[in-house]
């Protein structure tokens, strides 16, 4: 499964999904070798910044490596290379899927994708098997999109934290951290 990660200008929220869902795939049982990879890019980005200083601060306090960092931004083939694309924010779901329309399925804001995914059944992500598992998470969560109730529009973003100081860099990783975890709970077939 290859997740990509979106935000503005890769420095900050997408950078940091993408290190914190790798440090997920690496220390959780049945996930090492799962065949989980993420990058990120962002849809303002410039090529080859570092990432926001506070951003890996907090990321090494959380226990990720933020070393080896380079923003891209995000183009057509990258979208559709991804099998789920996870956006910080509204505005960049909408680049992406401007961008690619084909990745229209597979595309939600991190938090709009954590509360649909709460919603998919384990079990029947379970009995797909490793093989389709991810084809059933993204059906399964598309399938939910369908039958939601709507959420004030807010509530879907990741709050950008630049700007702010520490605690606003390290509440963005917390929010991104928790939103990441349905996903990680479908992964693993639903064993939390």
């Amino acid at each position: 499964m290859r997740v990509l990660f979106v935000c503005h200008a890769n420095l900050c929220r997408s950078p940091m999904a993408e290190r914190l869902l790798r440090l997920a795939v690496d220390t959780r049982p049945g996930l090492a070798d799962a065949g989980v990879t993420a990058a990120s890019a962002g849809t303002h980005a410039r090529p080859r910044h570092d990432m926001h200083p506070l951003a890996a601060d907090v990321l090494r306090e959380f226990g990720a490596d933020p070393d080896g960092f380079a923003s891209q931004p995000v183009h057509a083939g990258l979208l559709c290379e991804a099998d789920l694309v996870l956006t910080a924010a509204r505005a960049q779901r909408a680049t992406c899927v401007t961008l690619a329309p084909a990745v229209l399925g597979r595309t939600f804001t991190l938090r709009q994708f954590a509360r649909l995914a709460a919603a998919v059944d384990a079990d029947q992500v379970r009995t797909a098997g490793p093989a389709r598992r991810v084809a059933a998470i993204v059906g399964g969560v598309h399938e939910a999109r369908a039958h939601a109730q709507p959420v004030p529009p807010d509530e879907d973003d990741v709050p950008d934290p630049v700007g702010g100081g520490p605690e606003e860099m390290q509440a963005c990783a917390a929010l991104i951290q928790a939103a990441l975890h349905p996903l990680l709970v479908l992964l693993t077939g639903g064993s939390r």
